[in-house]
């Protein structure tokens, strides 16, 4: 893989850039957020690892404006800042994982990875639909028709996986995988319990129900 990482501080950006060199990929780095941005605009990646708090341009503001010009390029959060606020903040800013520091170099590659296996998006998939539900890949919101509905990351990627696959049943299992990236059932009730929230936000304060249940085989969403 081609990966653009934007880190500031000298010793954290030297030990990822020649951990990814180590692992075969090419890595560039940049020591600032304007630098960066013209990096991510000008040449391609396949995977961005971005600095929350960096000089010229912060982190959140440099995704966002990358989501804003159609870059979809997934990009991953490296950040001192741990609390739940901030990793919502990051993810609603266009980030697709968040990873803390200090962390370990073998964690860290193993999300560049699964990033890096997600389906690209095209220009025709930045807004999921069905009947008057929307979901904006880019700017991570959620309307029915002209109310704005607050999603949880979690609830937010489930609905997206359930929108990705319109009109067929997506089973436990799969559910489990595509939004939990788990490849065993913890046998817990994470699924049912996700789905009752989202219907609670999705479904019940409208005339028309989207997400069925189908029995036996699992969930989908119809319209």
């Amino acid at each position: 893989m081609r990966i653009l990482v934007i880190e500031d501080d000298r010793t954290t950006g030297d030990y990822i850039l020649q951990g990814l060199r180590q692992e075969g990929h090419t890595a560039d780095l940049c020591r600032n957020g304007r630098d960066g941005l013209i990096a991510a605009q000008t040449s391609d990646f396949d995977v961005l690892v971005v600095d929350r708090m960096l000089p010229d341009l912060d982190g959140l503001s440099l995704v966002r404006t990358l989501r804003a010009a159609k870059n979809l390029t997934p990009a991953l959060f490296l950040t001192a800042l741990g609390g739940i606020d901030d990793r919502i903040e990051g993810l609603n800013a266009g980030g697709d994982d968040y990873l803390v520091k200090p962390f370990a170099f073998g964690e860290l590659s193993a999300r560049i990875n699964a990033l890096a296996r997600r389906p690209q998006l095209r220009e025709a998939e930045v807004v999921l639909s069905a009947g008057d539900l929307r979901l904006d890949l880019i700017r991570r919101r959620v309307s029915r028709g002209e109310v704005e509905i607050d999603l949880l990351p979690r609830e937010f990627a489930l609905l997206e996986c359930l929108l990705r696959r319109k009109g067929r049943v997506q089973t436990r299992t799969m559910l489990l995988e595509a939004v939990w990236d788990l490849g065993f059932d913890p046998q817990t009730n994470v699924v049912e319990s996700h789905i009752s929230r989202l219907r609670a936000k999705i479904d019940k304060p409208f005339a028309t129900e989207l997400i069925q249940t189908v029995r036996g085989a699992g969930y989908r969403i119809d319209a």
